[in-house]
């Protein structure tokens, strides 16, 4: 299992509250920490900052991590610019960048980013073909030819053309719940990128038995395919410590469940009717009563909670006979933090190597 991570370094899930503003100046030394640690990953999200130029200045300060974008939102980008994007930071980064592209929810595609709706598969599908026709028209001379009902991309004269590269291919993830997403994914991308509340049970289930069924229809293996994992985690030196992070973990799945994107996972469990309660709440903003309907049995069995000495073993229990890739943090605060952080990161990529 690869193990990847996010700046600033031992970033925690913040609850319902806002997660801070990421630090650009900080990017260069942060992303060489995160190498020397031992982590095989720089992510960065689109939450408070564009998710490419902190991947754009890590490149410059290290040497063997992969950059990915989990996630960018891919529709409020045409697909030439997030060509261009993944184009330079792959020349940049000699061949370690991962585009990792979501669709967002109605509301925030029309009133956060003010651009139209229109239903995500088909238009992911359009997108993701018009991304590799323009990489194959900058690399192969192909012509540019895409005609669809959402892109329709036929001009690239030379002065606009930065020609080939060295390390052309560029892997495609897709951050995924509706099974539809996930057939797609298994059609055409490189990877899938579950949303943190998902469970096991609901991966294996669900997503990725439609993943395998797309891969089947597009004649296509998952031999090296990717899943990326990205768990909830609760870790405490203590009860006191636990305890915080319970809270800010428990907060989270209120939050998540108040979202009816996402109610397939907790239908799943039997936990449905918990989805129109909070949505309820949320509309009336009691955000504080919330974390109360989330029941231990929901917390165990979305978040990894343990300790230190335990959590690497808990995270490859439950998820190491799929998953290839997780996002992981703790904090590195305290003397000794960074030696416990390295082991449990050996912990988890030591599968991998036996």
């Amino acid at each position: 299992m690869k193990v990847e991570t996010q700046l600033p370094l031992g970033k925690l899930d913040p609850g319902l509250r806002g997660a801070p503003k990421l630090d650009l100046a900080s990017v260069r030394d942060g992303a060489r920490e995160i190498e020397a640690l031992g982590f095989d990953g720089f992510v960065t999200g689109e939450i408070k900052t564009d998710p490419f130029i902190p991947l754009a200045l890590a490149a410059t300060t290290t040497e063997r991590i992969d950059l990915t974008t989990a996630v960018a939102i891919a529709f409020p980008r045409s697909p030439t610019i997030a060509a261009m994007m993944a184009w330079d930071l792959q020349t940049l980064s000699r061949g370690r960048f991962i585009l990792g592209l979501g669709t967002q929810v109605k509301g925030h595609i029309e009133r956060r980013y003010g651009i139209g709706w229109a239903p995500p598969v088909p238009r992911l599908r359009e997108y993701i073909r018009a991304l590799r026709a323009i990489w194959d028209c900058w690399q192969l001379g192909t012509p540019l030819d895409v005609r669809g009902t959402y892109y329709n991309l036929s001009v690239m004269v030379p002065l606009f053309n930065p020609g080939p590269i060295e390390h052309p291919h560029v892997p495609i993830h897709v951050a995924a719940i509706n099974k539809h997403i996930c057939r797609l994914v298994g059609e055409t991308c490189e990877g899938i990128r579950p949303h943190p509340i998902t469970t096991r049970k609901f991966m294996t289930e669900v997503m990725l038995p439609h993943v395998e069924a797309g891969a089947r229809s597009a004649g296509r293996t998952l031999e090296s395919f990717e899943v990326a994992i990205s768990p909830l985690v609760a870790v405490g030196d203590d009860e006191r410590e636990l305890a915080d992070r319970l809270r800010d973990v428990r907060a989270r799945i209120a939050f998540y469940a108040s979202t009816r994107t996402y109610r397939a996972v907790f239908e799943t469990h039997g936990w449905g009717g918990l989805v129109e309660e909070l949505h309820g709440l949320s509309v009336q903003q009691r955000w504080e009563e919330m974390p109360g309907h989330v029941s231990d049995e929901m917390v165990e069995e979305i978040a990894v909670v343990g300790s230190w000495d335990d959590v690497a073993q808990k995270i490859l229990r439950r998820y190491g006979d799929f998953a290839t890739r997780i996002e992981f943090s703790l904090p590195v605060r305290k003397p000794g933090d960074a030696e416990r952080l390295r082991r449990v990161i050996g912990d988890l990529q030591a599968p991998a190597r036996r």
